[in-house]
């Protein structure tokens, strides 16, 4: 309103501009006739919209990268940045308010890793709620401090039983160990009560010859590295994984692990390249024996669950509680009783394989003990006609408030007392 008034009096642009403090061109701007608004250009996401509008409404924190492996498959022939431009521009993605009120960043530093010298170990923790299957799960997840290269297994506790094996087939996969092994505080590696390494997790540093560093107290980021990774994998992969059973995920985890974590670029090459330039050491023959204890309920089928799969036992045991007992990528499993007998020893089939294992022994038993329950002599019969007794007809007349007929009995001697009045 001032420069208009202004430029009524006859002032100059120039005057104008050192007048309010304004730029000349934004003086020229406010006082040329208006222009028609600016029309934007169709957006390369049009066709898209709907998908990506259902996604997002199904997951506001979904990767930009997902989508666009997503939108790739269907069609997509644009870049990635050109992608996210698009969902800023267009504001597609939703706001959420509870990481808008996140605290500021902390102020942080880059550690330097050679190359094999550390690996970082931590857990992804997955509740009921979390599983397709609805029942808690943890994955143990190894880093590379150096190049990020990562793997991961899941467990059904972390016992340090399942640690132990969990370690080694991420250290499998790596194709060999780091000098240092990074953990934070988890309690089958420090002991809560003194604060120092336990004995189980020494012998098994003393094993595969390494060092176990432990980060200090609520100092999480000084294993960023795999930190970083439990993030990545949680967003990319776990949040649109189409699994079904805790076997379905490991095997879909090992997939996309190889496939997409190591294809990640890097200035010297991807993850998978730099990960596998790293000099590790040798892995021992064989893995720490560490033993796997998990307590289950056999089933009224006689059998027990165990890694995915069904192990049998004899049918007097089902419904029991039983303990399940195995080494470390031992061949055998055993399963012993609540008195501490043992019950069943089964061959042990791969985690995950959604097998059953039945001993021959085993199967007679339960269809003898099934033969045996069953039976046509005195037979429950269904469709016989049976209405009220007598019994529940007097009840429910009591109920009514109301004499049965026939309920009521009279005497003989009645009958008497009647005839002799009649003949007096």
């Amino acid at each position: 309103m001032e420069i208009h008034a202004l430029a009524a009096r006859g002032w100059s642009v120039s005057a104008i501009s050192r007048h309010t403090g304004r730029d000349r061109k934004t003086v020229r701007a406010y006082l040329a006739p208006e222009r028609p608004a600016r029309v934007p250009a169709p957006s390369c996401l049009e066709p898209y919209l709907a998908y990506i509008a259902a996604r997002f409404e199904a997951d506001r924190h979904l990767e930009a990268t997902v989508l666009h492996r997503e939108l790739v498959d269907a069609g997509f022939g644009r870049a990635y940045t050109t992608l996210v431009g698009e969902l800023r521009r267009l504001q597609l993605r939703p706001v959420c308010l509870v990481c808008a009120h996140r605290r500021g960043d902390q102020v942080t530093t880059e550690i330097d890793h050679p190359a094999g010298e550390e690996i970082q170990w931590d857990w992804l923790e997955l509740s009921a709620a979390d599983t397709p299957w609805g029942e808690p799960a943890d994955v143990l997840v190894g880093a590379l401090s150096q190049s990020g290269r990562f793997r991961g297994v899941f467990c059904e506790q972390m016992t340090f039983g399942h640690l132990a094996g969990a370690m080694h087939e991420i250290l499998v996969a790596l194709g060999g160990t780091p000098r240092v092994w990074r953990t934070d505080r988890m309690a089958t590696v420090v002991s809560p009560l003194t604060g120092r390494i336990t004995s189980e997790a020494a012998a098994l540093a003393k094993h595969y010859g390494v060092t176990v560093a432990v980060c200090p107290a609520r100092r999480a980021q000084r294993k960023g590295v795999v930190e970083a990774a439990i993030k990545y994998l949680t967003r990319s992969w776990w949040r649109t994984a189409p699994i079904a059973t805790i076997g379905d995920a490991q095997r879909s985890l090992d997939a996309w692990s190889t496939r997409v974590a190591d294809t990640r670029k890097r200035p010297l090459g991807t993850v998978g390249e730099i990960g596998a330039g790293e000099p590790l050491r040798a892995l021992p023959t064989l893995a720490y024996p560490a033993q796997i204890v998990v307590e289950r309920k056999v089933s009224r089928a006689a059998l027990a669950s165990f890694e995915g799969n069904h192990y049998s036992v004899p049918p007097a045991h089902a419904g029991k509680p039983v303990t399940v007992i195995a080494q470390v990528s031992g061949p055998v499993l055993r399963i012993v009783g609540a008195h501490g007998e043992i019950v069943a020893e089964h061959r042990r089939v791969p985690a995950g394989a959604g097998q059953t294992v039945r001993s021959s022994e085993h199967a007679a038993l339960l269809e003898t003990a099934v033969l045996a329950a069953f039976t046509t002599k005195d037979a429950c019969r269904r469709k016989p006609n049976l209405p009220p007794s007598d019994r529940a007809l007097a009840e429910l007349a009591r109920l009514r408030g109301v004499e049965p007929e026939g309920a009521r009995v009279i005497s003989l001697a009645d009958y008497a007392t009647l005839a002799e009045a009649a003949a007096r």
